[in-house]
C-alpha cells in the first residue's frame, strides 16, 4: 500500500512506515489505514507536553487544596441533587453518585473541559516520540478500530494531548471495553451525554472491584509513639488498626461494612499531615488514575458533596523540592545501602520504602516523607551533591 504522505519530520515518517504493518496485522483495513494516516504530521504541542519534566514537584497539599475547593463543592452538591441520571446509575453499578461526580469534576470540570485535539494525531505523535511507543501504538490501533466499525467518525474522536476523550476522559481502549449507553439512546456518547459518561465511569469502577457500602478512606489519628514505618505497608482491618492505637479522626465508630475490610495506612504529607486508612474502594478509584493524589482528590470531593466538613487535621504548608534535590536524595539512599531504584527524581513507592528504612535505622520518624530536612540529612551523611 502507499505509505503516508511525508510530513517532513524524519523520525515521524520512519515511525509511520514501521507502524503500517503492525496496524494491518491488528486487523485495520488497508483503505482505513491509508485514509486516516494520509498527510499526518506530528503535533508539536503534544510532543512538548509529553516531554516536559517540571523542575519542581508540586506538594500533595498544594494539589489537594487546589482540587477540593468551595466552588467545586457547591457545584457538586447541586449536581448531586438535580441530576436524574444518577439514581439508575447507582442502582445498576453500586457506585455512589458523589464518587462519580468527583471523577467528573477532576476529569473535565463537570464536562466543560474535554480537550479538542485530534486523537489520531496525538497518539501518532506520542508513538513516534518513542517514550511510550508500545502504549501509544496500542491506543492508536484501538482508535482506528473505533473508526473502522463505524461507531464514530474521526471528527468526533477529540480529546486531550494524551488521547483521553469525553467528559470522563477515557482512552480509546478503555472506551472500547468499558463505555456504556447510560441514557438508553443506543449510543455510547461520552462527549455530549453526561448519562453515558457517568455510567461508563461507574462501569469502570465496578469492574475494578468497587465494594458497595464500604468507605473509600477515612481520616484517622495515631498515638504519639506510633511506628510510622507501617505506612504504605500492611492491609489490616480497622479492628486490627484500632489495637495499634489508630482511631477515626471524627471520633465515630467503624461501620459494619468497613470493619470487615482490609485497609492501608498512609501519611501523604508525612507524620505532621492528615493520616488516612485507605479501603479497597480507594484502590478501585486508582484503576481510573493510579495516583494517590488523584484518588484522594476524588474521595475528598465526594465527602464534601455529601455534606462532610473539612479534614480534622489540615494539610501542612509543604516546601516544593527541586528535581536536583529529589535525585540527590535517591543517590544518597543508594550510596548508604538502601535501594530507592533509579535516581530519576520521581518519589515513588521504591523511594519512600527506602527512605522509611533509612529513617527507622537512624531513629527518625519513619514516615517516608522527603522533606528539605531529610534531603539535607541524606546529603550530609552520604557526602553527595
Amino acid at each position: 500500500m502507499t505509505p503516508p504522505t511525508a510530513s517532513g519530520d524524519i523520525q515521524f515518517d520512519a515511525w509511520a512506515a514501521d507502524f503500517q504493518p503492525k496496524a494491518l496485522a491488528a486487523g485495520i483495513r488497508p483503505e482505513v489505514l491509508s485514509r486516516e494516516m494520509a498527510g499526518l504530521a506530528p503535533d508539536p504541542r503534544v510532543a512538548s507536553l509529553d516531554g516536559r519534566q517540571p523542575e519542581f514537584s508540586r506538594p500533595i497539599s498544594d494539589y489537594l487544596r487546589g482540587v477540593v475547593t468551595a466552588d467545586r463543592a457547591t457545584i457538586g452538591q447541586r449536581r448531586r441533587q438535580d441530576m436524574t441520571e444518577l439514581g439508575p446509575i447507582e442502582q445498576t453499578y453500586g457506585v455512589p453518585r458523589e464518587i462519580l461526580i468527583g471523577i467528573w469534576a477532576l476529569e473535565s470540570g463537570f464536562g466543560a473541559i474535554q480537550g479538542d485535539l485530534d486523537v489520531i494525531r496525538s497518539l501518532a505523535t506520542l508513538a513516534a516520540e518513542g517514550r511510550r511507543r508500545a502504549w501509544a501504538e496500542g491506543e492508536l490501533i484501538a482508535t482506528l478500530k473505533l473508526i473502522q466499525t463505524g461507531e464514530f467518525p474521526r471528527q468526533r474522536l477529540r480529546g486531550s494531548w494524551a488521547g483521553a476523550m469525553g467528559q470522563t476522559q477515557f482512552i480509546p481502549s478503555t472506551f472500547t471495553s468499558t463505555a456504556v449507553d447510560g441514557d438508553g439512546d443506543g449510543k455510547r456518547d461520552i462527549w455530549t451525554s453526561r448519562g453515558d459518561a457517568l455510567a461508563s465511569a461507574a462501569n469502570l469502577l465496578a469492574k475494578a472491584g468497587w465494594k458497595p457500602g464500604q468507605s473509600w478512606a477515612r481520616e484517622v489519628t495515631v498515638p504519639t509513639d506510633f511506628d510510622f514505618s507501617l505506612t504504605e505497608g500492611p492491609r489490616e482491618t480497622p479492628v486490627q488498626w484500632t489495637a495499634r492505637g489508630v482511631k477515626r479522626a471524627d471520633g465515630l465508630p467503624w461501620t459494619t461494612a468497613d470493619e470487615a475490610a482490609s485497609a492501608q495506612l498512609v501519611a501523604p504529607a508525612g507524620a505532621a499531615g492528615p493520616l488516612f486508612l485507605l479501603f479497597p474502594n480507594h484502590f478501585a478509584i486508582r484503576q481510573y488514575n493510579n495516583s494517590l493524589s488523584y484518588a484522594l482528590g476524588v474521595g475528598m470531593l465526594a465527602d464534601r458533596f455529601s455534606g462532610m466538613g473539612p479534614l480534622v487535621r489540615p494539610w501542612p504548608q509543604e516546601a516544593a523540592l527541586s528535581l536536583v534535590d529529589r535525585m540527590t536524595a535517591q543517590r544518597a539512599l543508594a550510596a548508604l545501602g538502601f535501594s530507592p531504584g533509579t535516581p530519576d527524581g520521581v518519589v515513588g513507592m521504591n523511594t519512600r520504602t527506602a527512605l522509611r528504612a533509612w529513617q527507622k535505622a537512624r531513629g527518625l520518624t519513619a514516615d517516608g516523607y522527603l522533606s528539605p530536612d531529610m534531603v539535607q540529612r541524606l546529603r550530609t551523611e552520604a557526602s553527595v551533591s
